[in-house]
């Protein structure tokens, strides 16, 4: 028969197991949001980069400006994926049609009702983000084009 200070001491283990994940979730986290942080301000640097140039050399060699337009998408990939881990820590799935987090066990969002992604489809860069589209870890939007087709 096990005594009471044998139970007490698997119950307290089993609670500090439980805030050493939490706090080891939280520091991912929070580490993800940094990350995502820094290539959203570096984005932001590099559109000022090109915006720079064009206007500067508005017939500047296409190849110069390409090679920046890479590093936005290359910086844009890397966000996906972070965002996708950090959801996968949240237990949530982002909504593509109106980005509303939802549980990640559910198949349609409840706000929209609009078919949530599979994990395979989430790692296709181009069904998740329009290809001119940026949007920031504070909601806020960037375009390319002047006008945001839904």
């Amino acid at each position: 028969m096990p005594n009471i200070f044998e139970s007490l001491g698997d119950v307290f283990n089993t609670a500090t197991r439980g805030v050493s994940e939490n706090a080891k979730s939280a520091a991912e986290v929070n580490n993800l949001k940094r990350k995502i942080l820094y290539e959203e301000e570096r984005i932001v640097e590099v559109f000022a980069d090109i915006g720079k140039k064009y206007y500067k050399n508005p017939d500047e060699d296409r190849a110069v400006l390409k090679v920046l337009c890479d590093d936005v998408d290359t910086r844009r990939k890397r966000i996906m994926q972070m965002r996708k881990e950090l959801n996968s820590i949240r237990g949530c799935k982002i909504c593509p049609k109106c980005d509303a987090e939802v549980d990640q066990k559910f198949q349609f969002c409840s706000v929209c009702g609009a078919k949530l992604l599979d994990d395979d489809e989430e790692d296709d860069f181009g069904n998740v983000m329009e290809t001119n589209d940026y949007f920031t870890e504070s909601d806020s939007f960037f375009s390319a084009d002047t006008i945001k087709n839904y």
